[in-house]
């Protein structure tokens, strides 16, 4: 695993595979996905995409089932990315309703940093709909709302809905409802997540780790 002292980083644009096995996270035992349909997806659908100048494995860990990502507040530049071109089928569009749903941790001292993202579409006038940011142990929605109060050091089942068509979208942590708010509307949109390092109160190095990422839809 990475050490959060350190390591460089690395920021996962999207992440859209459906990793084995199962996982359990303590907390609420609702289900966000309930009559949700389940989205197959193949290996060929997540890609990581690193620095130019320094090697993925600087960023980047799969082991285990879980995807470690961390970033260096000193790199430059702060914004490269991994990334994957979704197939047309998952790329979220102008119908439907789509969920991200995946396991999370935060390590302690992490801050200043998205942990995960609905991205517009390429060439839009906003690039996201939802950034969850991480500053000194909260969630929040960008810089504002408080969504989770304590998310170090443990794992949490995270699930955000987009209804593609009201253009609203809502957070839950651990089966339970945190957050809710409308959304700029756009022709299309995906799903990112790991670790982008944001503009103040960033740590010296910021981690996130994921597992049993899986994408659901319902129209």
């Amino acid at each position: 695993m990475a050490s959060l002292t350190s390591s460089p980083w690395l920021h996962l644009l999207l992440l859209l595979m459906a990793m084995g096995g199962t996982f359990t996270a303590a907390g609420g035992s609702g289900n966000p996905t309930a009559g949700f349909q389940k989205v197959h997806l193949a290996d060929g659908d997540f890609q990581v995409q690193s620095p130019y100048n320094v090697p993925e494995s600087q960023r980047f860990q799969y082991r285990d089932g879980v995807r470690t990502f961390w970033v260096h507040r000193n790199d430059k530049p702060f914004n490269t990315a991994t990334h994957t071109n979704p197939r047309s089928e998952v790329r979220l569009r102008s119908s439907g309703v789509w969920q991200f749903e995946g396991y999370g941790y935060v390590p302690s001292g992490t801050s200043g940093v998205s942990v995960m993202q609905i991205h517009n579409e390429e060439g839009a006038a906003h690039s996201t709909v939802l950034m969850l940011h991480v500053y000194d142990g909260v969630l929040r929605f960008y810089s504002g709302a408080a969504v989770e109060p304590d998310i170090y050091d443990r794992w949490f089942r995270l699930n955000v809905m987009h209804d593609v068509g009201a253009s609203t979208v809502a957070v839950y942590v651990d089966g339970e409802h945190k957050f809710s708010t409308s959304v700029t509307p756009s022709e299309s949109y995906y799903f990112k997540f790991g670790v982008y390092m944001q503009h103040h109160d960033q740590s010296s190095c910021m981690e996130s780790r994921w597992t049993n990422v899986t994408l659901y839809t319902k129209h």
